[in-house]
């Protein structure tokens, strides 16, 4: 990853510098330092009376300087900027930059720009987005040179304030570093990453002070966790269990936080089609974005009492595998009838939801899951799938989401829409009618184990990963939830 820091120096007359010119045409101090020969004004022309908010524009050799490189970036909205705003801007540098094939540069200091945050503000968020669009997994091309796509891995990246900068980078640092191991985990391949080998990484929370438990497989067995079970008995890699307390404030009862990580989903004995199957060793992303909105909330000493709960199986075809039409009786006691081995998430989601709030009586409860397809069909890309029996909390989830970029629809859990899961066989059945609500008929299913304490259900298939380039991410695993998680923490569950 980019190196980012944060210095109090003036900006150097040598080397490649970044300066922030206003929407508006105003430029920062920065820039109207450097621009006596007009070298600034004549690149903001360059846009074609156009400077919107996240362009840059790239000048070699700039003429009346010394420097190898300029670059002008925008920063101004009419209706004003928000922090991810500055994010993506940020963000946009980075792209530049590779572009440009920099290896270092600096980001001189926005002061002297009506941004509506102050400069640590506005620094902190840029070098957020920097450092999140810099992010790559390229693990597995050892010997390449070390590009793509023309782009050119940007090493160092320094921003300039006009004061003490101590903090800005701090309050990023942790959340970034969390991200990136969120989309490392999702990124990994399925012989890699596999339930064990997932529990085992996440003991390395500890060395950020939280507290790891891993149950394997003969704990979940004597626990009773029989769908959990069920979905990976076909597997060679057993399921595992793991739960995680971050403690950072005494509370009456802790937030729950949980999540799917199905580290391979093959369907099945309902084998899915082989097009894209490549693609299911990223069904673990909500245990990934768990794990890591964890990791975030440890790293910044949140004071909050927070739960994170995953469970960790592969689903594949073999002579032991569960079959359509078996009924499991789960953890809580109720009987489930397998029509399609191919909704397992469900399954294992159900015991891990019972057990959790049996055994923690958590003061809410949100899960993240990449559960169904249909909500693609639904919502596409661009936003995942909200389902909630309390309105605060889905309100809250909402905002939170807003405020991060990462955005959600709430989609119905009307008592109606029980009836798609009854069974003629055993309590309730684990698809709905067809292609009819499926989304929302997983939602019902799962809304089956979580009692009457407030609880979401987030629905993150259609954008866990990306086929293409996002403007804080490039295609593959993005680590969705947790900055999510992490804001909705700090608007609502830390200690004040």
């Amino acid at each position: 990853m980019v190196e980012i820091s944060v210095a109090e120096e003036a900006v150097p007359e040598e080397g490649v510098v970044v300066v922030l010119a206003g929407a508006d045409g105003n430029l920062s101090a920065a820039a109207a330092a450097l621009d006596g020969e007009g070298v600034v004004s004549r690149a903001l022309g360059l846009l074609d009376g156009k400077p919107r908010h996240g362009r840059v524009v790239s000048l070699p050799l700039p003429a009346g300087l010394r420097l190898r490189r300029l670059l002008v970036a925008v920063a101004g909205k009419p209706e004003g900027l928000r922090p991810r705003d500055m994010e993506e801007l940020g963000a946009a540098i980075v792209k530049q930059l590779e572009a440009d094939r920099v290896e270092e540069a600096v980001v001189a200091s926005p002061a002297g720009l009506d941004l509506g945050m102050g400069e640590d503000a506005a620094i902190a968020a840029m070098a957020l987005g920097a450092e999140l669009r810099a992010y790559r997994f390229d693990r597995y091309r050892p010997g390449e040179e070390d590009e793509e796509d023309g782009r050119k891995p940007l090493a160092r990246l320094r921003f300039l304030s006009g004061g003490p900068a101590g903090g800005a980078l701090a309050r990023v640092r942790g959340l970034a570093r969390a991200v990136a191991w969120t989309r490392d985990l999702v990124s990994e391949p399925a012989n890699v990453l596999y339930p064990e080998s997932f529990a085992r990484i996440c003991e390395s929370l500890s060395e950020v002070g939280v507290e790891v438990e891993i149950l394997g497989p003969a704990d979940l067995e004597k626990l009773g966790m029989r769908a959990l079970l069920a979905v990976g008995q076909g597997s060679a890699h057993p399921p595992h269990v793991v739960v995680m307390r971050w403690k950072g404030a005494e509370q009456d009862a802790p937030l729950a936080l949980v999540g799917k990580g199905v580290c391979f989903d093959s369907g099945g004995i309902s084998l899915k089609p082989s097009g894209g199957m490549q693609d299911m060793k990223w069904d673990m992303a909500g245990a990934a974005a768990v794990a890591g909105a964890m990791r975030a909330l440890a790293e910044r000493r949140a004071a909050v009492d927070v739960v994170g709960a995953i469970g960790l199986a592969e689903n594949m075809p073999s002579g032991t595998a569960q079959r359509p039409g078996d009924v499991i009786r789960a953890y809580s006691g109720k009987t489930i009838e397998v029509i399609n081995t191919d909704a397992e998430g469900r399954l294992l989601l159900a015991d891990l939801l019972a057990y959790v709030c049996e055994r923690f009586s958590p003061r809410a409860v949100v899960d993240l899951a990449t559960l169904t397809g249909a909500v693609i069909v639904a919502l596409g890309h661009e936003r995942a799938g909200l389902f909630a029996n309390d309105d605060g909390l889905a309100e809250t989830l909402a905002r939170a989401g807003e405020e991060v970029g990462e955005l959600l629809w709430r989609l119905p859990l009307d008592k109606a829409y029980e009836k798609h899961i009854k069974s003629d066989i055993a309590e309730i059945k684990n698809v709905g009618r067809g292609r009819e609500a499926g989304s929302i008929a997983g939602a019902v299913f799962l809304k089956q184990f979580v009692g009457a304490r407030p609880w979401a259900h987030i629905d993150i298939a259609g954008v866990a990963w990306s086929s293409r380039d996002l403007p804080l991410a490039r295609k593959g695993a993005t680590g969705f939830g947790v900055r999510l998680l992490d804001r909705l923490v700090a608007l609502a569950f830390e200690a004040r």
